[in-house]
């Protein structure tokens, strides 16, 4: 399995360690009201889906970069990978 790596091209998958969903950049306020019910979630809770998903890659083997890659579980096809640095600030609104 390729991976697209977004400023190295593609790359074999055996060079990445899978860290799990995506969902895992919005993690919760550790000093709002409910934090530790919230990060019980956050770290407990997670879905197992079948079809379109994105993941968390991290490049062990290569420029250690984390990326958030989407890929379809049930034919394992790489639908596109982006950094995860570009991901978090797009949530948080920060890309320009």
């Amino acid at each position: 399995m390729l991976i697209p790596h977004p400023l190295l091209g593609p790359r074999d998958a055996q060079e990445f360690t899978y860290l799990g969903d995506a969902s895992l950049l919005n993690r919760p306020d550790g000093l709002a009201e409910g934090a530790l019910d919230a990060f019980n979630r956050h770290v407990y809770l997670r879905d197992n889906p079948a079809g379109v998903h994105r993941e968390l890659w991290f490049h062990e083997q290569g420029d250690r970069s984390w990326l958030v890659v989407t890929r379809n579980t049930l034919t394992h096809e790489i639908l596109g990978a982006e950094l995860a640095r570009d991901v978090a600030l797009a949530q948080k609104g920060g890309a320009k």
